[in-house]
C-alpha cells in the first residue's frame, strides 16, 4: 500500500517536473535572451545593446553599443577611460568584435582612443587583418577619424602615483565589484565581455578591457584573442571569459567551452568543464586567483562558472527583463 502510494506520488512529482521544465522552456521561447554580459556593469551594457536591437541594429551593431558603455564610463577603472595604467603611466586598451559568420575584428595595446571596440570593428570591416597591435593600431583609428584622448583620468593617475610607493603588483578576486578602494590599492583590473542574440538567430559578441592594473608594459591577457577572451561560432554559441587572463589563455578557455558545446554540452556544462581543466592543471597556481566563463547557446540557453564565488553576470530578454546573477564555483571559500 505505501509502496503503491509511493509510487504514485513519485509519479507526480515526476509530471510536475516535467511541466515545469515545458513551462520555462515555452516561457525561454516566448521572450528569449537578448544580452548576456560579465558582471553587474554589464547590466548598463546591455540595456544599451537592446535599445540597438530595437532600433533596427544588428547583433553586432547591439554588442559594439553595449562594449561602448562602460568604455565610456570614467569611474570603471577596468575598461575605457578611466582605465588604470600600466606600471609605466599608460593605460593601454585591449578588444575584440566577432560575428557568427566568421568576422573578427580586434586591437591590443591600443592607446589614446576611448572605444577600443569601435576600432576593433573597423578592422574587421576595412582589413584584410583580425588584430593590430600597439602604435600601429593607433594610427589606424585615427586615420579612421577616431578622436584622440588622453585616457588617463585624474583619479586613476593619482592610484598609480600611490601604487609607485610600493611597486607591489598581486590580482585581486572579484574587484569588478567592489567599490572604489582607497587611492593606491592594488587592484586588478578586468573586462566586460557581451554577447547578443537577435530573434533571426544571428549572434556577435565583443570584449574589451584596459587589463590589469600597473601591468608590465606591453602585457596583452586573454581579452583580444579570439579562442581565449572570446569565441563565437555559428549553430553553437559563444562564450566570454573573465579573471586573470594569462591562466584562460593557457588552455584557449573560450574556444574549449564553445567547443564543448559543439560537443553536445550545455553552456553551463561547458563552462564548469573548461574551470575544472584550469583547476587541475594549475593546482595550487591559481590559489586565490578568480577565473570565470559565460556562455550562450544558439538555443539562448545561459551558462556561467567560475574558480570562486563573487562572479556575477547580467542577463537581459528581448521583452527588456534584466536580472544580475551570482555564478555557481568550483571553490567556496571566500574570494
Amino acid at each position: 500500500m505505501n509502496e503503491g502510494i509511493s509510487r504514485r506520488t513519485a509519479m507526480g512529482l515526476g509530471a510536475t517536473a516535467l511541466l515545469a521544465a515545458g513551462t520555462a522552456r515555452a516561457a525561454d521561447a516566448a521572450d528569449p535572451v537578448a544580452v548576456l554580459s560579465t558582471w553587474d556593469f554589464g547590466k548598463a551594457a546591455n540595456e544599451a545593446a537592446l535599445a540597438r536591437f530595437k532600433a533596427g541594429g544588428t547583433a553586432l551593431d547591439a554588442v559594439e553599443a553595449g562594449a561602448r558603455v562602460p568604455e565610456a564610463d570614467p569611474t570603471n577603472h577596468s575598461v575605457g577611460y578611466g582605465g588604470y595604467p600600466d606600471r609605466d603611466g599608460h593605460v593601454t586598451l585591449d578588444a575584440i568584435i566577432m560575428s557568427d559568420d566568421g568576422g573578427v575584428g580586434a586591437v591590443a595595446a591600443l592607446e589614446d582612443v576611448v572605444h577600443a571596440i569601435s576600432v576593433a570593428r573597423l578592422v574587421m570591416e576595412k582589413t584584410p587583418h583580425t588584430l593590430l597591435v600597439g602604435e600601429g593600431a593607433t594610427r589606424f583609428a585615427l586615420d579612421q577619424g577616431m578622436e584622440r584622448t588622453n585616457l588617463l583620468t585624474p583619479e586613476a593617475e593619482k592610484a598609480w602615483r600611490e601604487w609607485l610607493k610600493t611597486a607591489r603588483y598581486r590580482p585581486v578576486a572579484n574587484i569588478e565589484n567592489q567599490l572604489p578602494a582607497p587611492p593606491g590599492s592594488r587592484r586588478n583590473h578586468d573586462t566586460i565581455g557581451i554577447m547578443a542574440r537577435g530573434l533571426d538567430g544571428r549572434m556577435a559578441a565583443a570584449c574589451t578591457t584596459s587589463g590589469m592594473a600597473f601591468k608590465m608594459r606591453g602585457r596583452v591577457g586573454d581579452s583580444p584573442q579570439a579562442g581565449c577572451g572570446l569565441f563565437i561560432e555559428k549553430g553553437v554559441g559563444a562564450a566570454a571569459s573573465t579573471g586573470v587572463g594569462e591562466e584562460v589563455t593557457r588552455i584557449a578557455g573560450t574556444a574549449r567551452v564553445v567547443a564543448s558545446m559543439r560537443a553536445g554540452m550545455s553552456p553551463q556544462a561547458a563552462c564548469e568543464e573548461a574551470v575544472k581543466h584550469i583547476a587541475q592543471l594549475r593546482g595550487d597556481a591559481i590559489k586565490g586567483l578568480q577565473v570565470g566563463f559565460l556562455a550562450l547557446g544558439q538555443d539562448g540557453q545561459v551558462g556561467a562558472f567560475a574558480v570562486l564565488p563573487g562572479f556575477t553576470y547580467a542577463v537581459t530578454r528581448h521583452s527588456g527583463e534584466s536580472v544580475v546573477l551570482p555564478s555557481q564555483s568550483l571553490f567556496s571559500q571566500p574570494a
